[in-house]
């Protein structure tokens, strides 16, 4: 590193820095807005965060389009959800970088679950609590933040930028990303870069940053289980017809083995090198009760990353207040697998449609219906990109990233993959195992979102000099 880039990027990091505060305020801004862009909830939040985030980077004052827009659902008219996009092209040969994160959140569930309100972001313990703190508004805030102090630095240090940005707030992630491939579609020429970095994912812990190189995919179906046409009397008739609830769990039953490892015939797994990582983490990360054993089998990690799991998320049957002594015709079921890297969504929806109406017990009716499919990802860790985001994340959290995979899915990464073949994409986060996305007492870690703003503008601040 040249003298002159060591002086550049000591201000970059006094930038950063000094417009911490600034970040934050408008971080807890954001969450203010109830963005859920599940069709049950007001839309008109979604567009207000939009407006917000696009009005963000207009204040910035160095990009060439900064609009609000929106595409059509894959397969229909109506159109999806608000989403920003934002660009500045390269000059003098530089590449492009495309920044993406969404600003569209999941439901706040019962607020009687949260220590403090869902939608007012409260500070307490060096974390910052609320609906989309972590998932994904500080994603959005990471980059904005990151561009703030590159542009600052640059005027402090009367330089010009030639890096080209572009940025992607997605407004429906939590929503399946209905519309992500033709928006790509239709915003390509805004969007196109040599590199892209996704800003929804975690780190290893609050002092280790990482960099997540595979996802697994996705699978999801309702299936609808049947014995009766009709609600009959349980005191006549139980114990000689079965109900559909009791076919229900015979049938869910057989999706496991002993062990609680998926026993789906189809259903595989791949081989990969895990950290450390042991049973007391495992518990303290998600709650695991006393005397609770975890499921599977391997090393934990090679469980979450690498394996297959199947989960239960609902059941349509009758609550308990209204459970009358009859025998239950009809149950549905939600089913969310997970599927390992490398396999083809499509070819485990098949596996596992095929297992349920094979194992359908009592010669219940079974129907799989609404099938949503999800790509699993793996990074290819040979770019520059990735040697470049190691180096600035190294730099920023003064200890080295670890590669780590991600039980959950990006889905539509697959989509940025088909549409720029030749970017390299990154897959970074702001979150951290505490951070309870999606769950009640949603956090941020705020020294972690320090260092990871900071990663990310190191990261720029590289590629401004680095040849296209």
């Amino acid at each position: 590193m040249t003298d002159e880039q060591q002086t550049f990027e000591a201000a970059l990091r006094d930038a950063a820095q000094a417009g911490q505060e600034r970040t934050l305020d408008d971080l807890q801004r954001l969450v203010r807005i109830p963005s859920v862009s599940w069709p049950a909830f007001d839309p008109a939040h979604v567009a207000e965060s939009a407006e917000a985030v696009a009005e963000l980077l207009r204040d910035i004052g160095i990009f060439d389009v900064v609009e609000v827009r929106r595409a059509p659902i894959e397969g229909g008219d109506a159109l999806g959800q608000p989403a920003v996009v934002a660009r500045r092209e390269a000059r003098g040969g530089r590449p492009t970088v495309l920044l993406y994160a969404h600003h569209d959140v999941q439901p706040p569930g019962n607020d009687d679950d949260w220590e403090s309100a869902p939608f007012e972001p409260t500070l307490r313990n060096g974390r910052l609590y609320g609906r989309g703190a972590a998932d994904d508004k500080a994603g959005v805030m990471a980059h904005i933040g990151a561009i703030r102090a590159l542009v600052a630095a640059a005027e402090a240090q009367g330089r010009e930028l030639d890096l080209g940005i572009a940025l992607f707030i997605e407004g429906e992630e939590e929503w399946a990303s209905q519309s992500f491939g033709n928006f790509l579609r239709e915003n390509r020429e805004v969007l196109a870069a040599d590199a892209i970095i996704v800003a929804d994912s975690s780190n290893w812990d609050e002092e280790t940053p990482a960099l997540t190189v595979a996802l697994r995919g996705a699978v999801a179906c309702n299936v609808r289980v049947e014995t009766l046409d009709r609600a009959s009397h349980s005191g006549m008739f139980g114990g000689a017809v079965p109900d559909a609830m009791l076919a229900a769990v015979r049938l869910l039953d057989t999706l496991w083995d002993a062990d609680g490892a998926v026993a789906v015939e189809g259903f595989g797994s791949v081989e990969m090198e895990v950290p450390e990582y042991d049973e007391d983490r495992l518990r303290a990360e998600t709650g695991l009760l006393d005397g609770v054993r975890p499921v599977g089998r391997g090393p934990i990690l090679s469980r979450l990353w690498a394996q297959p799991a199947i989960s239960i998320t609902g059941i349509d049957a009758p609550d308990i207040a209204n459970a009358s002594n009859t025998l239950i015709p009809s149950v549905r079921v939600r089913l969310s697998a997970r599927i390992a890297p490398g396999q083809d969504p499509e070819a485990a929806y098949a596996a596992l449609a095929r297992h349920l109406q094979d194992h359908a017990p009592f010669g219940a009716r079974v129907a799989v219906e609404e099938p949503g499919l999800g790509q699993a990802f793996q990074v290819d860790t040979g770019g520059w990109a990735v040697a470049e985001a190691r180096g600035a994340m190294a730099d920023a959290w003064e200890r080295q990233p670890v590669d780590i995979g991600v039980g959950g899915s990006i889905p539509f990464i697959a989509d940025l993959v088909e549409e720029f073949p030749e970017a390299q994409i990154l897959v970074t986060g702001v979150e951290d195992p505490d951070g309870r996305a999606h769950s009640p007492n949603e956090s941020l870690h705020l020294e972690s979102f320090r260092k990871a703003l900071l990663a990310e503008a190191l990261f720029l601040a590289r590629l401004d000099r680095r040849a296209g």
